[in-house]
């Protein structure tokens, strides 16, 4: 009678039963059909990718693979075995996943119509190496958008400007506040650019004293003052030939540098300090603020011309509380980084991602990371 009941209980269980207990397991499991659609996917995959179940439903893998989330793919290899494959995959956020592909079979045709993947972290090698040309190694994989990783559509149309305008060799003048990453946006730019090859130098203005800026900038020639180094110095702007300067909090700068900076944006050419020689570079200067500089051009606390120069492309990045899809990936991407730096496996409960996600960041990613 015992054994009836038991039998009895088990058919009763509901789909939404099973949905949950499968949301309950620590491993990701995924279920494509077999063009490679995905069908079905536990919460896990939030934890791997920082996307949600319902972002990831109805689309190809593919399209999330060629995108940078995961990567290699699985599906070609268990297409091409018809068996169970096991590989490396790593994510856009960095983490490391053992996954396993389990092929089903059609009864009738005894064609694949499902495909059953398993993933769970971890950090030893392979274990599938096929015997062919490999299909792509997992460490080749690029992260989405050159390391900007974003759900947000906002910071997305961002992104995508910044690729077209990285091929323009002008000024480009980033606005946001602090901790939004503009260090990180400068640096994407300089990689898209022509001058990838050549130096990114960056300075921020805000941390250098008024009498020192000056000299970092445009350096100085031999006996230029008292206590300079023998044989002068060669400055940031300089140093950068070739390549691109990026100069953080660009409206602390003093009125004195404002008007050298302005000669090097108008005509490539700077005086060092003490110097006679006039010197040429090629250079591309983006500056970046958490200042409003049009109201500082306003009450002449920044030149008109100046500002104008600087802003040929005003890219404005949004804070954190705007794109609050980026808080969950953000956190797992951070989660990963500190575990890998400390030999850690800490992991993050669901209502602490349900604070994190709720919390304001008035100091936005940064305030995030620490």
């Amino acid at each position: 009678m015992l054994n009836r009941i038991e039998t009895h209980q088990e058919l009763e269980i509901t789909t939404e039963i099973l949905m949950n207990i499968l949301d309950h397991s620590s491993d990701e499991i995924f279920v494509l059909d077999k063009e490679g659609r995905i069908i079905y996917v536990n919460r896990t995959c939030e934890r791997h990718y920082g996307l949600k179940p319902s972002a990831v439903i109805g689309r190809l893998n593919e399209e999330f693979v060629s995108k940078g989330y995961w990567g290699p793919s699985i599906i070609p290899y268990v297409l091409k075995e018809k068996k169970p494959v096991t590989i490396k995959q790593t994510t856009y956020i960095g983490g490391e996943l053992l996954t396993t592909a389990i092929p089903i079979f059609h009864a009738e045709t005894n064609e694949i119509e499902l495909i059953v993947t398993t993933s769970h972290e971890q950090t030893y090698k392979a274990l599938y190496h096929p015997e062919e040309e490999p299909m792509g190694e997992a460490k080749d994989i690029q992260p989405v958008l050159n390391n900007m990783i974003t759900n947000n559509e906002k910071m997305k149309a961002l992104l995508k400007l910044c690729d077209k305008v990285a091929k323009v060799d002008t000024t480009i003048l980033i606005q946001g506040e602090s901790g939004t990453g503009k260090s990180l946006l400068a640096s994407h730019i300089h990689k898209m650019s022509q001058r990838k090859s050549g130096p990114f130098l960056a300075l921020n203005c805000a941390a250098i004293p008024e009498d020192l800026l000056e000299s970092e900038l445009f350096g100085y020639s031999q006996g230029a003052f008292t206590g300079a180094n023998r044989g002068g110095k060669i400055g940031l702007i300089e140093a950068a030939n070739g390549g691109t300067l990026f100069l953080d909090e660009i409206g602390e700068i003093s009125p004195k540098v404002q008007a050298k900076l302005l000669q090097v944006i108008q005509e490539r050419q700077f005086l060092p300090i003490g110097g006679r020689e006039v010197k040429t570079v090629d250079i591309r200067i983006i500056a970046a603020t958490n200042q409003n500089l049009q109201q500082m051009v306003e009450h002449r606390q920044f030149r008109e011309d100046l500002f104008y120069r600087l802003n040929v492309i005003d890219l404005k990045l949004p804070p954190l509380r705007e794109r609050k899809e980026d808080i969950i990936p953000l956190t797992y991407y951070f989660l990963n980084k500190f575990n890998q730096k400390y030999q850690s496996s800490q992991i993050i409960s669901q209502e602490a991602l349900e604070v994190l996600s709720d919390h304001q960041w008035p100091g936005n990613v940064r305030q995030l990371e620490n």
